[in-house]
């Protein structure tokens, strides 16, 4: 992959240039940023105009041998690991080698609910197993196919379980000459801090509406909120997250059913409204709609507060709402204000994180609906 090839990101790939142009390479690098802003394809062309043997003051040549291999994902130096479901196909990465490159060269962005889709693991989370940090380091000590820079790539750092991670930390420190390594996460928080202090962080920050909208249409890039993801699955129609709008208005009836009848609760006491938040958390707790489906909701419903929030101050050019969304929030807005918000915050992103943790999804979304009671009351 090229430099040419990423959507925005000019001031990233100028340093990531001017860093290979200079030497200056740091040995491990965290990459960090929203869904589908690019960082995987920064890491692949950082890796691949690190290997080019004529690389111009801007980009990798796209045409020797060295540049051929990353564009098929192929080169003997560069390696990848990923979050996995173990099953008969394997228990390390590399026994998903196959659908991991048709996701990327093919979708070029996706998120974690893509990827466990292309395994057709929905309603499972992947982890990046302690068996994979002895393939790490076994691979890391083979020599250089091409005498160059050896380059691990590991996709959602923050799956890494603790064993895995703990494993990694001498190798992260003190690597092999020649090698880099490039963690890719949106939730660093979630990672150690002692792999937090060995890595360099580069954030990746949100794509401009400007950039957005030379491949969409205005209104998808204005309320994608810098997602090329999110922008592509709301062309799409389709998909999932903050995404495809078919989903986002799934979300957005589960949204408005938790938030009108934890209101009803509160202000009048309903108990058919309390009987319906019982029966709402069931729903979205159930199983086959699986735990990344569930973060994804609440990270939906985290944006929809901001957006209320936002709607309170009168400026309509920073809301970023589909027509539904807003009509709703002509008359939600003023429940959620300076008292609350915060809070409101809070405890959905609490939510997400006990999700993410494999806590027990009937009592996080009953406990939810409690606290959006006595919040939105």
């Amino acid at each position: 992959m090229q430099f040419k090839a990423i959507i925005g990101q000019t001031d990233l790939k100028g340093q990531m240039v001017k860093a290979v142009r200079e030497g200056r390479i740091p040995h491990a690098q965290l990459f960090t940023g929203p869904v589908g802003v690019g960082k995987l394809q920064l890491a692949i062309a950082y890796a691949q105009y690190l290997a080019c043997p004529n690389r111009s003051e801007t980009d990798s040549c796209g045409t020797c041998p060295s540049c051929l291999q990353y564009q098929k994902l192929q080169h003997p130096d560069l390696h990848f690991a990923f979050p996995i479901v173990k099953d008969d196909r394997g228990d390390v990465c590399d026994d998903f080698a196959t659908p991991w490159r048709d996701i990327v060269l093919h979708n070029g962005y996706f998120d974690l609910e893509d990827w466990y889709k292309a395994l057709n693991v929905e309603t499972k989370q992947g982890v990046i197993y302690e068996k994979e940090s002895s393939e790490i380091l076994r691979k890391l000590s083979l020599k250089s196919f091409s005498d160059g820079y050896k380059v691990m790539i590991i996709w959602q750092a923050d799956k890494m379980n603790t064993v895995c991670a703990n494993k990694l930390l001498k190798l992260l420190e003190e690597p092999p000459e020649r090698t880099l390594f490039i963690l890719i996460s949106e939730h660093p928080e979630q990672m150690l801090t002692t792999i937090l202090s060995r890595v360099q962080q580069i954030r990746v920050p949100r794509l401009t509406e400007n950039e957005l909208a030379a491949h969409f249409s205005a209104d998808i890039a204005h309320i994608a909120n810098g997602s090329y993801l999110a922008a592509k699955k709301l062309e799409d129609g389709g998909g999932s997250g903050d995404g495809g709008i078919q989903t986002r208005e799934a979300y957005f009836d589960q949204f408005v059913a938790l938030m009108r009848n934890a209101w009803n609760v509160g202000h009048k006491k309903d108990y058919a409204a309390l009987q319906a938040l019982r029966k709402w958390s069931l729903e979205i707790a159930d199983s086959k709609v699986g735990r990344e489906r569930q973060k994804a909701f609440l990270q939906y419903a985290q944006q929809q507060v901001r957006e209320n929030y936002i709607y309170n101050l009168g400026h309509p050019e920073m809301n970023y709402q589909i027509t539904k969304e807003s009509q709703f929030s002509t008359r939600f807005a003023p429940f959620i204000n300076e008292n609350n918000v915060e809070k409101l915050m809070n405890e959905l992103q609490k939510a997400e994180v006990q999700i993410g943790q494999n806590g027990n999804a009937k009592i996080i979304f009953f406990d939810l609906c409690l606290q959006m009671i006595v919040l939105i009351k």
